[in-house]
């Protein structure tokens, strides 16, 4: 392809524009996190205070604003909340994430290329979206993607100032970039950066042959810009709402760390299946090369740090108590190095493909694959199915009255079909590899444009209906016996007010105050002598307040 060499950003931006931004506006939001985000954005509309993150208008300190300015930005571009609104609010939303999604190419190929060659960056950048979880990602709603790039771009800044450690430039750079990070999401990303650095000197014992004053000088320069970046906004939040808004922070990233936080607990092994399935196709060959182990005098290349990296996430977040699939996504960037190292060799006749990857890609694949065809054969035959089903919230939502055209389980079969035709051929060779990683690409790009608005239909609707149907009345909607932020950004709640259990205690309410409850919802609040049933639809059970 001559724009592959001619123009290779320009590729680049188009194959990005292609996967990611067709079907950002194709399903509602998702609870919690993608609403959770869009809603604290609208709010800084609403409200004009876009130095504070708020929910329900009040401070919300769990993360800091960035991604949330990005998404202002996107709001205020596609005019949505406004009748000159040109796109979805979904769509604009996830905007920002697509644009993150297709820097991210970007870059991967531009170091790619500048350590390697044009060839490795490529199939960086192509590794990178061929990859299941990844590609999910760029086109969700959800702050990590960003924050991930902040935290490569810190790691691999300070990866230059190493290697030339008379400029400080480089460590200035990686100082801005975690700093950015921790403005993203949180001072996990100094943490990610500064554990990778001390591992990485550990292992390969650098004060044996690097000028250990000058390395600590960059790291310590880098430490202190990320720190002074960081604590400068959280300065003016604290003088606005004083220290207790600090303290509710840090008890927040303590409890993530020593509990299960939200339900959130999983076992230890988590993170490792998370992403060799999240990560499919790319994560069955690039596995192997993440144990690879190199003599402590050897030169110390990107290859390491990328190395060193994986492992400091995996293992930091496997020994963390809350475990949700995107608290490993900064091990994508690594992965996604290793599978462009494998298929670089493996395009030149370096590396040839074995049996064992054969193997694992059946079993992996095909397991992946009967996921992604289940969940549409579920939804046909939602009746038959909730038999087996013994959640009656679940039940409830099976009964949603969702429209399947009845080939959308072909989309699975397809990935499987994919699978097959490698895994089946005595000889696999590279070309093959590529086709199977395209095909994952197409793949998720259909079940991401047809099937996930469909879950929505069946999790999410009933009630983002009701929300809808109220806007702009002088209503309370609130949620009861269950967390949501959806009936905030769905109602386009404009101002605060108390929550839904304080609310219907009152004897009275200065205007009409509607209810949403689980059926599964405790009898306490099922049966409340404020409240009267309107209906029960789909799992949710919905009341108004009686004066």
């Amino acid at each position: 392809m001559k724009i592959l060499q001619r123009r290779p950003y320009l590729f680049w931006v188009l194959v990005g524009c292609l996967v990611y931004m067709p079907f950002l506006g194709s399903s509602q939001l998702f609870d919690w996190d993608e609403i959770n985000f869009a809603e604290s954005a609208r709010e800084m509309l609403v409200s004009g205070d876009y130095l504070t993150v708020q929910i329900n208008f009040q401070p919300f300190w769990e993360k800091p604003p960035i991604f949330m300015w990005l998404q202002v930005l996107s709001f205020q571009l596609f005019g949505t909340f406004t009748e000159n609104a040109w796109t979805s609010m979904e769509f604009a939303a996830r905007f920002p994430n697509a644009l993150v999604g297709i820097a991210t190419l970007l870059i991967l190929f531009r170091i790619g290329k500048k350590h390697v060659s044009a060839t490795f960056g490529h199939l960086w950048a192509f590794s990178y979206l061929a990859a299941m979880t990844p590609h999910v990602y760029a086109s969700s709603g959800i702050i990590d993607p960003l924050f991930n790039l902040f935290i490569f771009l810190g790691i691999y800044s300070y990866s230059q100032f190493y290697a030339q450690p008379n400029s400080l430039r480089w460590a200035i750079y990686a100082g801005l970039s975690i700093g950015l990070g921790m403005l993203t999401k949180g001072p996990v990303a100094l943490l990610l950066w500064g554990a990778t650095l001390l591992v990485l000197g550990i292992w390969q014992q650098v004060w044996k042959s690097k000028p250990m004053s000058r390395l600590l000088l960059g790291a310590c320069l880098s430490g202190i810009l990320a720190v002074l970046l960081f604590a400068s906004w959280y300065a003016m939040i604290i003088m606005k709402f004083g220290w207790g808004i600090w303290d509710d922070f840090v008890a927040y990233q303590i409890r993530l760390m020593t509990t299960g936080d939200a339900g959130h607990g999983q076992p230890v092994y988590y993170h490792v299946l998370v992403l060799l399935l999240g990560c499919l196709p790319i994560s069955i060959w690039a596995g192997a090369r993440l144990l690879r182990r190199k003599s402590s005098d050897e030169t110390i290349d990107l290859t390491r740090w990328m190395q060193v990296l994986f492992w400091v996430v995996l293992v930091i977040f496997s020994l963390v108590k809350t475990k949700i699939i995107h608290y490993s996504s900064m091990c994508w960037i690594p992965l996604t190095y290793f599978s462009a190292q494998v298929l670089t060799e493996f395009q030149s006749g370096q590396w040839t493909w074995k049996r064992s990857y054969s193997i694992a890609l059946g079993i992996f694949g095909l397991l992946f694959g009967a996921v992604l065809t289940l969940v549409p054969l579920i939804g046909m035959y939602a009746a038959e199915a909730s038999v087996y089903i013994k959640d009656a919230f679940v039940q409830g939502n099976l009964k949603a009255p969702v429209y399947w055209t009845g080939w959308e389980w072909l989309i699975g079969l397809t990935f499987i079909v994919l699978v097959l035709g490698t895994v089946v051929r005595s000889t696999v060779g590279f070309q093959r590899i590529i086709r199977l990683m395209l095909g994952s690409v197409l793949v998720m790009m259909c079940f991401m444009a047809v099937v996930l608005p469909k879950i929505a239909g069946y999790t999410q609707a009933t009630p983002i209906d009701f929300y809808v149907s109220h806007v702009g009345q002088q209503v309370y909607i609130e949620t009861v016996g269950f967390k949501s932020f959806a009936h905030l950004l769905y109602f386009q709640k404009q101002g605060p007010s108390p929550d839904g259990e304080s609310l219907m205690k009152k004897s009275s309410t200065d205007r009409p105050s509607y209810f949403v409850m689980k059926s599964d919802a405790e009898d306490r609040f099922k049966y409340h002598p404020h409240l009267q049933l309107i209906k029960e639809e789909n799992g949710f059970l919905f009341y108004k307040h009686v004066n």
